[in-house]
């Protein structure tokens, strides 16, 4: 009886939700690995003897190829398929990561985290989520680009905690072996259920009532491709206001807390794992953030709400030095309203984007202002590094990051002056 009750359910569960099910998880595992340097500041400080700068500028390199790689990885997505694009930068992840156990010198270091994880990750990257709510759906993208968006929250959340636990019991190697095996665990769940079109299935996008046959393969050299739509939006300048706002985004976000609040609750007496819990409790924030953003995207003026996101993530920034000489609860507050913010900018940013740029292009153009975000990121986490090296505190890094988001927060409004620039579509109610 229960079987023939769920077979209507099932029957009306569009094919787009299991798409989404899988690249959460896929995108849950790669942010896991992402976030994972962090862990391992500490542990090759004490026992390589390796300084901040040098493990930082490993970080700084992965964090601009995982932007940087963005646009040609979304290029290549479509013209070779998701499912092969996404399995292939599965395996090369788990293989650099696997080596990580075997490495004593710095250039193992760049070479393995910086390059070889940089890039594969890199093709499981931000662009991912506005790409795939392009292509499956016709009506609720913001809510799919926020649930994307979340899964890096959720990776943190899961990861974090139980990388750093393996690292302080277990020693960073472990650590990193466990970590391989575990992105090989999702490898089948990838192969098994991605598939590339709505087409290839017979089904018409998620809330399109028109069906077409399997969709023609695009044409041209992926490069040209992704390059060509970079050289059509350079020219306008709402374009900049939304890249120069994700730049902002980038450095205070996984290049300075994403890189350095470990390190940072380590320089005040914490221990690494309080510091993940604590990076953690952020992802069950922004876990809850980033999805009421892609619900709030589809509904509200983008331009207030990064407005508002940006200008509370800068003064919880502004907070956090003074965060840490308070009791347990100043660092509480600052991980509630930062996570809240950490990573509700991408909704409303993509539907701004997509705007400006329309939406066949949305998937190739929001990787290309991840590429800008990841240059943020890059230069936060080397700079924080030499930051903390030069004055023996990130209290400098902390303050100018929170002026600079105060500063993108206004930038922001101006984005589409003198027009409608709410950049969303009107949304029909549609059932699962």
């Amino acid at each position: 009886m229960t079987a023939l009750l769920m077979r209507p359910i099932v029957r009306r569960l569009h094919y787009a939700w299991i798409i989404v099910a899988v690249t959460f998880l896929v995108v849950v595992v790669t942010a896991g690995v992402r976030a994972t340097p962090s862990v391992l500041i500490v542990p090759l400080e004490q026992e390589f003897h390796w300084s901040r700068a040098t493990i930082s500028l490993a970080v700084g390199i992965n964090l601009l190829l995982y932007g940087a790689i963005g646009p040609i990885a979304a290029a290549v997505m479509d013209r070779f398929g998701a499912r092969r694009t996404m399995t292939l930068a599965l395996v090369t992840t788990t293989a650099g990561v696997a080596l990580t156990s075997l490495m004593s010198q710095p250039w193992q270091l760049i070479l393995l985290w910086g390059i070889v994880v940089g890039l594969s990750t890199g093709f499981i990257g931000a662009y991912l989520a506005a790409f795939i709510a392009a292509r499956w759906f016709r009506t609720r993208e913001g809510l799919v680009v926020g649930i994307l968006t979340a899964a890096n929250a959720a990776g943190q959340l899961v990861f974090l905690p139980t990388m750093a636990a393996l690292a302080t019991h277990a020693g960073w190697r472990m650590m990193s072996l466990v970590l391989a095996g575990t992105v090989m665990v999702f490898l089948p769940v990838l192969v098994l259920f991605m598939r590339d079109r709505p087409e290839d299935l017979g089904l018409a996008a998620y809330g399109s009532d028109s069906r077409s046959g399997p969709a023609a393969v695009p044409a041209g050299n992926p490069v040209a491709v992704a390059f060509r739509a970079l050289g059509a939006a350079v020219r306008s300048r709402d374009f900049w206001l939304i890249a120069g706002g994700y730049f902002v985004c980038g450095a205070t976000t996984n290049g300075l807390i994403g890189t350095h609040l470990i390190p940072a609750c380590v320089d005040h007496g914490l221990s690494e794992v309080a510091g993940a819990g604590l990076l953690a409790a952020t992802g069950v924030f922004a876990l809850v953030g980033g999805t009421v953003s892609g619900w709030l995207s589809d509904r509200c003026d983008n331009r207030l709400l990064l407005f508002s996101y940006y200008g509370l993530r800068g003064l919880s920034l502004l907070y956090l030095p003074f965060a840490f000489d308070m009791s347990v609860y100043g660092l509480s507050v600052f991980s509630t309203v930062y996570g809240l913010d950490w990573i509700a900018s991408a909704p409303p940013t993509v539907r701004l984007l997509s705007g400006v740029v329309g939406a066949q292009r949305i998937g190739i153009m929001v990787a290309w202002i991840t590429v800008i975000h990841q240059i943020g990121s890059a230069s936060a986490a080397y700079l924080a590094g030499v930051l903390r090296i030069t004055f023996g505190t990130y209290i400098e890094a902390f303050i100018t990051s929170g002026i600079l988001l105060i500063a993108a927060a206004v930038m922001v409004l101006f984005i589409g002056a003198g027009r409608n620039s709410r950049g969303q579509e009107t949304v029909a109610p549609a059932a699962l």
